[in-house]
Parts: structure tokens; C-alpha cells; sequence
């Protein structure tokens, strides 16, 4: 027992000690160069750590807010977050980039990268129906806005699946209330569908998940 408790006190001590040398490097890690901060993000980045990456983000912010480097680091870290699905960080980055270096000749990738973000972000069309709203007439509003931007046709693309998604939640919610004998309920969400673009014949219902039907 005693030479138990032995090695508990100098595993303990081992701890004590490394926690004490992580402190020390951890202390050091301040008033670096921006390109020390930016370099590290990038590595961040690359290796998949983007927890580790924000971080050094916050420090070349902090330590050197008027670095150049700063609206670069803001991209990589907002497409690095889209890459991962982590879309709520990525519209982060993206609204303090156009806070602070947006201009009109980049404004359009902006507004259709947010649209692209909250599209990609839906997890429950169920759950989600007021993101699928609000998407859908920001879809619907870049295409009016931007007739001409090459990422025009995408947005189309994203409203016609959020406006097929948006009838097919409609029916569903109406054939709910009929079964529970509501017809009045039931022919509200039938007039909404009448107002809408697609048709019925022009949607496949899903077969398999929404959310693979959605995206594919």
C-alpha cells in the first residue's frame, strides 16, 4: 500500500509539474509578430485544428489590429469553417469581414456565400421552417438584385429546393389537419401552396431523408 500511495504522490508531482511548464509556454505565447500569429492559424487550418487556428486568429487581432493580414486571415478562417460545416462561425467571419473591408465590388460573393451558408446549414427541414423561409426570399432576392453575377444560377438553384421543400412541408402540415379533422386549418397551408412557384408535378417527394433529398 505505501509503495502505492508512492507512485500516486510522484505521478501527482509529474502532473503539478508538466501543468506548470504548460503555463509557462503558454505565458510566452504573447506580443508575437502578426506573421508569427498568422502562420500559426494557417497551420491551424491545415492540420483540421480550427479551435487552435480562431485562437491565434484572436491574438494576430488583438496584438496587431491594423495588420494587413488580418482581412486575408478572416477568409481563410470563414471557407475554413464552411469546408467543416460549422456554417454559424463561417457567417461569423463573413459579417465582420464586410463590417470592416466590405466594399460593393465584393458585396455580392458576400450576400450569396451568407445565402449558401444558412442552405447548408439546415439540419431539420421540420424544425428549420423559419431558416427556409428567410433563406428562400434572400435566395429569391439575389436573383433579383444581381441578374448578372455568376453566382446567380446557384441562388436559383437554392430557392427552387428550398421552395419545393417549403410545398412539401405545406402538404404535410395540411394532410396532418384533415386527419385530425380541421379543414379550415389544412385549406390555409393548400392556399399557401397555390402562391408558390413550383408545382406539385414538378416535385419528386423524398424517398429517403429530407436532407439528402434537399442537397442532392
Amino acid at each position: 500500500m505505501k509503495r502505492m500511495m508512492k507512485k500516486v504522490a510522484l505521478v501527482t508531482v509529474w502532473v503539478l509539474l508538466m501543468g506548470g511548464c504548460s503555463a509557462v509556454k503558454q505565458k510566452e505565447e504573447y506580443e508575437k509578430p502578426a506573421l508569427y500569429w498568422y502562420k500559426k492559424m494557417i497551420k491551424g487550418v491545415v492540420s483540421g485544428n480550427l479551435e487552435k487556428a480562431d485562437n491565434a486568429f484572436t491574438s494576430l487581432e488583438s496584438e496587431h489590429i491594423s495588420s494587413p493580414l488580418i482581412p486575408e486571415a478572416m477568409l481563410i478562417l470563414m471557407q475554413a469553417h464552411m469546408d467543416n460545416e460549422e456554417y454559424l462561425l463561417a457567417q461569423f467571419y463573413l459579417d465582420e469581414y464586410m463590417k470592416r473591408y466590405g466594399s460593393y465590388k465584393n458585396r455580392k460573393l458576400a450576400e450569396f456565400i451568407k445565402i449558401k451558408a444558412a442552405f447548408y446549414g439546415l439540419r431539420s427541414p421540420q424544425r428549420d421552417q423559419k431558416l427556409i423561409d428567410d433563406t428562400l426570399k434572400k435566395a429569391q432576392g439575389y436573383v433579383t438584385k444581381y441578374p448578372d453575377s455568376e453566382m446567380t444560377p446557384m441562388a436559383q438553384t437554392i430557392a427552387v429546393r428550398l421552395a419545393m421543400t417549403r410545398y412539401l412541408l405545406n402538404e404535410n402540415i395540411a394532410s396532418l389537419y384533415e386527419r385530425l379533422d380541421k379543414p379550415k386549418a389544412a385549406a390555409i397551408y393548400r392556399e399557401r401552396n397555390k402562391k408558390s412557384f413550383v408545382k406539385q408535378e414538378d416535385i419528386q417527394p423524398p424517398h429517403r431523408g429530407w436532407l439528402a433529398w434537399l442537397f442532392e
